[in-house]
């Protein structure tokens, strides 16, 4: 393990980001530096290709990312520049210096049909302009390099930042007692905390590749929102509904898929440890980064 590796940091003030800084931390790194869009904006090729040239990183893990999913319908070119172009950018610069990329992608990049698990390797079919931007991003990245990591995940929730996790918490505190919840729409939460640990175990390596990393076990986004209340002791009532019928309350919602089964098969292979089942990273999540 090299302490002295030098790494950047995208996407600092992301939920992501933030765990990443604070695991480097822990583990008794000394040379990183984590950055923002205020501090470097990934869509412009210029100033991505002097700013991580002049810092000269032997590892660049690429976070940041237009994660609005829904607003991103609106707005596909400006998406692209950040989801695909600016990792195209940081990957050929990457390049230029010799340094390893890691790259965060999503579960979005699949089109969720059927109820298997989703190997790394299948066909993307994205249905959202979040979807098919993350996944130019990724094609971005595998066409550029030959050392990186792709770790594709899904329900994100960590301390900084929002989520589902605190959309929940927040409802049942300004007294609201039933909610609808989409039922049919199956993955797995992913606790940055612990993620961030397993991304710090690979860049300590030279096991390239596309991984899936999400927290064991699967739900459903009803599943989740009752197990949530379940673990405050909130008293509220959680009605399933469809996606369907979820569309005709929120019209304006971009297409989901309703499969997020993410197969772990090249974790294992390549003898990463899994990371903790769902349940247990929701009820951690909540003592120690909400303080509940």
């Amino acid at each position: 393990m090299n302490k002295d590796m030098k790494i950047l940091v995208t996407g600092v003030n992301g939920q992501l980001g933030y765990d990443v800084i604070r695991e480097l931390k822990e583990r008794g790194y000394t040379n990183f530096l984590g950055i923002d869009i205020n501090d470097l904006d990934i869509t412009k090729k210029d100033d991505v290709e002097k700013f991580i040239t002049n810092y000269k990183p032997d590892v660049v893990i690429h976070n940041a990312a237009w994660t609005a999913v829904d607003k991103a319908e609106k707005f596909k070119d400006k998406v692209y520049e950040v989801n695909a172009l600016g990792p195209k950018y940081i990957a050929e610069t990457c390049k230029k210096i010799g340094a390893k990329m890691m790259y965060i992608s999503t579960d979005y990049v699949f089109d969720g049909k059927g109820d298997k698990f989703f190997e790394v390797d299948e066909p993307k079919k994205g249905l959202s302009i979040y979807g098919a931007t993350k996944a130019a991003g990724e094609d971005f990245v595998t066409s550029i390099l030959k050392e990186y990591w792709i770790i594709r995940i899904s329900w994100v929730f960590g301390k900084n930042g929002n989520n589902f996790i605190k959309t929940m918490i927040k409802l049942a505190e300004a007294g609201k007692k039933e909610l609808s919840v989409v039922d049919d729409q199956i993955g797995s939460p992913t606790y940055t905390y612990d993620l961030s640990k397993l991304m710090c175990d690979m860049i300590e390596t030279n096991k390239y590749g596309i991984y899936h990393a999400t927290n064991e076990g699967i739900c459903s986004w009803y599943d989740f929102a009752k197990y949530i209340f379940e673990v405050i002791n909130a008293d509220v009532v959680v009605h399933p509904v469809s996606t369907e019928e979820y569309k005709k309350m929120v019209p304006s919602q971009a297409d989901r898929p309703l499969n997020s089964r993410l197969s772990k098969a090249s974790l294992t292979k390549n003898g990463f440890n899994l990371l903790p089942d769902w349940k247990d990273a929701v009820i951690r999540y909540i003592k120690k980064d909400l303080d509940l």
